[in-house]
């Protein structure tokens, strides 16, 4: 602290002045060291201040997704106290512009009904019974205030209170306008007819016959085909395929290893396993969603096959190891290639993207039959770690445990040369280097000097850092399906994205940034990606999971599985993208048949919106065993399917 100057404060009226002594310097010496107990008071208040800042952020993480969920109220993604004052505001009956003014709705005070032979399927119970109005909200939040006298009339026979009425209609149809665009009429109350309306109260009391048809993939086992792409035990798949047959699902999700066929020579592509496998499905008449993998994996269904990256790639690797993606001790992870070689000619002459395009023109040449017949419905690409699009921040065989917030994946020499050339053009050279107090894979997020509140990733070089980092991200993808585009020539092309939902309600949501997502609490970090995945008009697959991941009281790792899937599928929607949905654990129980159905077919959705199918990630072994979950499955294939009650046993 420096010292005040001894007349610093000195009133230029006194007099006489005070002789020159040392009694003002030694005062100005005590005044100088009596804050030092103050300085660490208020030390200890910030970082009170800190942990109730991170306690109220997840109280209202929780407010936040009990109103979505159960509340029938459209909060967009960034939601704060404000949208949930004016949403629950408009549902007691009130007004609320945008500007924030607010005031009781005099329009409400003689309330028009619906006619009773719309709505007769409610007229035995209350007006104002929680299913009248969650089935009204689903159905009634998009129309338009001009439109709401046209669209409901006088019935003498039942009344409504204006909350109630309000809370119907007029309540989240101006949340939507305000945060999601002006609404059509054609989806007013006065536009829909009386199927429409059946159906809508079907699928509140939890029948969905009628709703759309989401057809139902199921995954077949990897160990079916060898690493000399030899198919193993044909009768066994006659077998899986005609179990999943009797289920009525459409087709099954076949994944196509390039460690396998392109094993062993560059440019040398070996599918005859593939081509017997694709033979005897078709036998059985489902579809084929193919997977096609530009990773390794240490797990198969059955067998002891360890599927890696070609043994060429991996000889290669011996010479320049460059090739993979490194951590920030030098750790190389042989899973996936790195993306700082997307432009370089370090694979025997050719680039990583060329590599990807060579395979997937094979393919295309050796299967275009199958997809002119309609038997091969799509084909998803790999893009990362897993399949999914996302760095190898959290490789298991590292020591990465959950939930460890993983580690910046980007130390290779070529990764390392773009991050200097960025800055460089930026005009910070010396922020070419990635941080280095982001811990370890096994760090907490508030251990860190990066990702805790107010940490780094917030920083002028820790967003310059990020940016950079996700924008990796972006251009690979770009790349990638600008060649698949062109390699398969108007197929359906998917995505997969992660669900890095543990240490979503933090501010930096650390394990998202590690994994390529610059998502924090105060920046949307999916809105771009989806973008450049709508430029190349591909499905987006996301992952659904169960009851035992929904937040926890006193969760370590203060994780919102929920909150994020909900994130991700409106941007994604926003973006005018298709979804769909794969169940992450291959059990799955009579809690997680409802949550699926729920985020295939959301039943408060004002679009109506829903996903374009189902993967089912079985686990092909318990399902042959007896009768283990056969009815729950088959009802649940049937309510996808749109033909039965949702009805599982307990």
């Amino acid at each position: 602290m420096t010292t005040k100057h001894p007349h610093q404060d000195a009133d230029p009226a006194a007099s006489p002045p005070p002789p020159p002594s040392r009694r003002p310097r030694g005062l100005a010496s005590a005044a100088a060291s009596s804050p030092a107990p103050a300085r660490r008071s208020g030390e200890r208040e910030k970082e009170r201040t800190k942990l109730r800042e991170r306690h109220r952020r997840s109280i209202t993480s929780r407010m936040l997704a009990g109103l979505r969920q159960h509340g029938n109220f459209p909060l967009p993604a960034r939601a704060d106290m404000n949208d949930v004052l004016a949403a629950l505001a408009r549902a007691a009956g009130w007004t609320v512009h945008p500007d924030g003014t607010t005031f009781r709705s005099s329009s409400l005070s003689q309330p028009l009904l619906p006619p009773p032979a719309q709505f007769g399927a409610f007229q035995a119970t209350s007006v104002e019974t929680p299913a009248f109005t969650n089935h009204l909200n689903s159905y009634a939040i998009r129309t338009p205030l001009d439109s709401q006298a046209s669209g409901l009339q006088t019935d003498d026979s039942l009344s409504l209170s204006p909350s109630s009425l309000d809370s119907v209609v007029v309540a989240e149809q101006s949340i939507k306008n305000e945060n999601y665009g002006n609404s059509s009429s054609a989806n007013s109350l006065s536009c829909m007819d009386s199927d429409q309306l059946m159906r809508a109260s079907a699928v509140w009391a939890g029948d969905y016959t009628r709703t759309p048809y989401i057809p139902v993939y199921a995954s077949l086992s990897m160990g079916f085909i060898n690493s000399y792409c030899q198919l193993v035990d044909p009768e066994a798949v006659r077998a899986e395929l005609r179990h999943l047959k009797s289920l009525n699902v459409d087709g099954v999700v076949v994944d196509c290893w390039w460690g396998i066929v392109e094993a062993w020579t560059p440019q040398k592509y070996e599918w005859s396993g593939y081509r017997d496998l694709f033979g005897i499905i078709k036998e059985f008449k489902l579809k084929v969603q193919v997977v096609l993998s530009f990773h390794g994996s240490e797990k198969c269904g059955s067998g002891d096959v360890l599927i890696s990256l070609p043994r060429w790639v991996m000889e290669i690797a011996q010479e320049n190891q460059d090739i993979f993606f490194t951590d920030r001790v030098g750790r190389r992870n042989t899973e996936c290639l790195s993306w700082g070689i997307d432009k370089e000619r370090v694979l025997r002459g050719r680039t990583g993207i060329e590599v990807y395009f060579d395979f997937m023109r094979s393919f295309h040449m050796e299967f275009r039959s199958l997809s002119e017949e309609g038997l091969i419905s799509a084909i998803e690409i790999g893009l990362g770690a897993s399949g999914e699009l996302r760095y190898p921040s959290c490789p298991e065989k590292m020591g990465w445990r959950y939930p460890g917030i993983g580690e910046f994946q980007c130390y290779d020499r070529y990764m390392q040369k773009n991050l200097r050339q960025t800055a460089l053009t930026r005009g910070h050279l010396f922020w070419a280097r990635g941080p280095d107090n982001a811990g370890y894979y096994n760090s907490r997020s508030h251990e860190t000097g990066f990702f805790c509140d107010g940490g780094d990733y917030d920083s002028y070089c820790g967003r310059f850092f990020l940016n950079w980092y996700s924008g990796i991200l972006v251009d690979h993808v770009d790349q990638v399906l600008s060649l698949a585009t062109l390699a398969f020539d108007g197929a359906v092309i998917m995505v997969k994205i992660p669900s890095m939902y543990w240490w979503y309600r933090t501010a930096s949501h650390a394990a998202e940034l590690t994994a390529g997502y610059y998502n924090p609490t105060n920046r949307d970090g999916y809105s771009p990606v989806f973008k450049m995945l709508k430029k190349h008009s591909v499905i987006l697959k996301v992952v659904c999971y169960g009851p035992e991941y929904t937040v926890q009281e006193n969760d370590e790792a203060f994780a919102d599985p929920e909150g994020l899937t909900w994130q991700v599928m409106n941007a994604a929607w926003d973006q005018g993208l298709s979804i769909s949905v794969e169940s992450a654990l291959p059990c799955l129980d009579n809690e997680m048949y409802p949550l699926i159905l729920d985020t295939a077919k959301p039943r408060n959705d004002p679009d109506r919106h829903h996903v374009s199918f189902f993967a089912y990630r079985q686990q092909t072994p318990f399902l042959l065993q007896g009768n283990v979950c056969f009815s729950e499955l088959e009802t649940f294939v049937k309510c996808m399917h749109g033909e039965a009650t949702q009805n599982f046993v307990d």
